[in-house]
């Protein structure tokens, strides 16, 4: 008896997935919800469970390939009784030892330095004398020899002996003797270009050039590599082209002095690990801060659908995650209710889960607002693209202390540039504007965050 594999129910509006990796070949044997195959759709990657214990029969679909939900998989055999049972052990058979039809006498002369007198037709024969053992270098020092041979820079063991050796049996030029000794050169491996041989200071310092490494990506793969894009890739390149056509995306900036954010972060952040088991990061004061602007400015908070403006009285901060695999956008639900603490370590978590490919569909759906922070890469200022169907995405870059006028006096600050991308078609320019200064204000002066004002 044999039980179809079928492709699982994905996810909301996910209706087809990529199979990327098989993880068990036919005839082989799998137990009861062990992963069996690997589906990649555009969000996420999948690990489809085996239904029941059994062996692999059929593959009905190979890896690249692409599936709908529902679609067949393949099939799994039920184990028989006997395959099931214990294997009973053999021993390997021992090969007896081949006995040689005839072997070769083994003559055994005495060692002798004294000549013997033939007792057969007075014939003289050859002299077996005893030959000197001939002594071998042993292989570690025969390897000891040559690595000396071969060094170009020698460390403090060798320098010592090899050097001045080297400077006694050379003729040397002052100025290369002087650089040799500087930077460990062994003077018998350099070739004189000078007068019967002489070793000048040019000869070295060409020598000491260095040549660019060789490209190991180059060897390993041609001068031209082609890889396939994977399906969350595709789908991020669909999206972001998608937001620059459809959107009527427009981006402000501003800047914010992020020096009392730093001191909070100083004075009260050990106190914050110790008692919520998490580091008190950045994230968590510009979260709070675009929950109080959102709610001051709710354009930014909506979406169109149709011809329709839906305003979302609740706030679920999207926040983008780099991986190896691509960008991934994981969702802090109900934001608005978490504590700092819980933003935090929500952050943690999903960012982790992203970058282990354990990241869910569930937790990359439903964000109403974008934060991302290319500063953690060194960004300096960049201008973020949407993330659809949301109206706003703010861009973090990265803190540079900058000389700026403050009360009429020049002082050093750490400093952080802002960018606010929207769509115009929701949000107007007095909007936007307004919602940035709201945000730079709560970071300025953090006190505000606890207050509501």
């Amino acid at each position: 008896m044999s039980q179809k594999i079928i492709v699982p129910t994905l996810g909301e509006s996910v209706t087809e997935a990529t199979v990327s990796k098989w993880l068990k070949s036919v005839g082989e044997e799998i137990d009861s919800d062990e992963p069996l195959v690997e589906l990649e759709t555009d969000k996420v990657n999948v690990e489809v469970p085996s239904p029941f214990k059994g062996v692999l029969e059929k593959i009905a679909v190979n890896e690249g390939e692409t599936v709908e939900v529902g679609a067949l998989l393949g099939s799994i055999s039920a184990i028989s009784s006997e395959s099931a049972g214990e294997k009973k052990y053999t021993p390997p058979i021992k090969k007896e030892k081949e006995i040689p039809l005839y072997e070769e006498p083994v003559t055994e002369f005495k060692k002798s330095n004294k000549k013997k007198k033939s007792t057969t037709n007075g014939l003289q024969p050859l002299l077996l004398q005893e030959e000197e053992p001939k002594t071998e270098v042993p292989k570690q020092e025969a390897k000891k020899e040559e690595q000396k041979e071969s060094i170009l820079v020698l460390n403090d063991e060798y320098k010592k002996n090899i050097v001045q050796a080297s400077e006694t049996k050379r003729a040397v030029s002052p100025s290369a003797r002087k650089l040799a000794q500087e930077k460990n050169i062994n003077l018998g491996r350099v070739k004189g270009s000078g007068k019967h041989g002489l070793v000048l200071k040019g000869d070295l310092l060409d020598l000491m050039d260095s040549k660019p490494a060789l490209n190991k990506r180059k060897i390993t793969h041609g001068p031209e590599e082609r890889i396939k894009m994977t399906r969350l890739r595709m789908t991020i390149a669909k999206r972001l082209k998608e937001a620059q056509d459809n959107a009527a995306m427009l981006t402000t900036f501003n800047e914010v002095d992020m020096f009392e954010v730093i001191q909070a972060r100083n004075n009260y952040g050990e106190e914050f690990q110790k008692k919520y088991s998490t580091k008190l990061g950045f994230m968590s004061f510009f979260v709070k801060s675009c929950i109080v602007a959102l709610k001051n400015f709710p354009a930014v908070n909506a979406e169109i659908q149709n011809d329709e403006i839906i305003y979302k009285n609740y706030y679920n901060i999207s926040f983008a995650v780099g991986t190896d695999r691509g960008l991934v956008v994981p969702v802090l639900r109900d934001s608005d209710e978490m504590s700092f603490a819980d933003i935090e370590k929500s952050i943690t978590s999903l960012g982790e889960k992203a970058r282990e490919g354990k990241i869910t569909i569930d937790d990359l759906q439903g964000g109403t607002f974008t934060i991302t922070n290319g500063g953690i890469y060194g960004s300096m200022l960049s201008t973020p693209i949407l993330n659809p169907p949301q109206s706003g995405v703010l861009g973090m870059h990265n803190i540079i202390e900058r000389a700026v006028v403050k009360n009429g006096t020049i002082v050093a600050r750490p400093m952080m540039y802002l960018a606010l991308s929207y769509d115009h078609r929701i949000v107007d320019g007095k909007e936007a504007v307004s919602f940035l200064k709201n945000v730079k204000d709560f970071l300025e002066d953090p006190k505000r965050l606890f207050l509501n004002v």
